[in-house]
């Protein structure tokens, strides 16, 4: 049974670790898609969980904080749209710059108005005068289940109830973001801009409009992603929180061939072994205890052993990266 136990809840921490990175990766294969390198997606999830952090501890509400997250990061998405697409700039180059300034940002915001060092208040206090923070979710029966239903119930308890919000918005906007991309018009249309721009331009479609609205999708959806790691998961805004996983959400992406139900198991795949990291740490293998540093970094290694060996060969957008300039008549 202990076993058993231990399995859950590193499944259950699996779900945790990964919902960030669904949303982020989400977002990113809707700029890929249209031919947007998005390298900017570590500086916009830190920019929306300042903003979501900081608005509810401001407003006392988690969810004026993503509405702030989000509106956050339609800025900086449409600022990419505007470097990327309307002054055809590098795309790596510009991504930087966002991922730069997102960082300085937030850190001096952060201490200039509230003088922690670049943090933000704690969103739930010892008097519970404040709880800003999203509160999990217990489904019907859950505890009921637990106790009279031997290893399902516990499963249905400790691995499917008691989430976040956020990691259930994740999941099903993996879905969604599948029928946008592949059962719609505009999905379609998108595709194709990613694809050849020229033949979408000759059909009379505005290769500017629809890779703005695709920074804008991403925009929406990255968004989320900060504002779960500052509102839900850590309840508390911290500089360079973000800790890379804008950068893996975009592994992910290119582990799942920009497709959203691969890249679903690549997020889930990184989310496990960050649950796998976090219970090794104190560890000992023969005798000796294992380092902190290597616990925490073998997340980032498996991610690019997996993508250096397994991956397979990846085929990108062919318009990718590539500036369109719209051919004068």
């Amino acid at each position: 049974m202990e076993t058993f136990v231990t399995i859950i809840l590193i499944l259950d921490a699996m779900l945790r670790n990964a919902t960030p990175l669904i949303f982020a990766a989400m977002a990113g294969m809707f700029s890929e898609r249209s031919g947007i390198v998005n390298i900017a997606l570590e500086g916009k999830i830190l920019i929306s969980a300042f903003a979501g952090a900081a608005t509810a501890f401001v407003t006392g509400s988690p969810w004026m904080g993503l509405l702030a997250g989000i509106l956050a990061t339609i800025v900086f998405a449409q600022l990419h749209a505007f470097a990327t697409v309307t002054h055809n700039g590098d795309h790596v180059v510009s991504g930087l710059a966002i991922n730069i300034l997102a960082a300085g940002l937030t850190a001096a915001l952060g201490n200039y108005w509230f003088g922690q060092g670049g943090n933000t208040p704690n969103l739930v206090n010892r008097a519970e005068e404040l709880n800003a923070r999203f509160q999990p979710i217990t489904l019907p029966l859950a505890d009921w289940a637990n106790q009279n239903i031997p290893y399902l119930g516990y499963i249905y308890f400790e691995l499917i109830s008691g989430h976040y919000v956020l990691v259930y918005l994740a999941f099903a906007a993996v879905p969604l973001c599948w029928f946008i991309l592949f059962r719609t018009r505009f999905g379609l249309r998108l595709r194709a801009v990613g694809e050849n721009p020229q033949a979408v331009d000759t059909a009379g479609i505005s290769v500017t409009k629809i890779r703005y609205a695709a920074l804008l999708m991403c925009g929406i959806l990255v968004g989320f992603s900060g504002v779960y790691l500052a509102v839900a998961l850590t309840a508390q805004f911290s500089p360079n929180m973000s800790a890379g996983k804008g950068y893996m959400a975009l592994a992910a992406l290119i582990f799942g061939k920009w497709r959203p139900r691969p890249t679903l198991i690549a997020c889930l795949l990184f989310g496990f072994l960050q649950a796998i990291a976090d219970r090794s740490q104190g560890a000992e293998v023969f005798g000796m205890a294992v380092p902190v540093q290597l616990v925490e970094a073998l997340p980032y290694i498996l991610t690019v052993v997996l993508l250096g060996g397994f991956i397979g060969r990846a085929v990108a957008p062919k318009a990718i990266g590539k500036p369109y300039v719209k051919e004068r008549e």
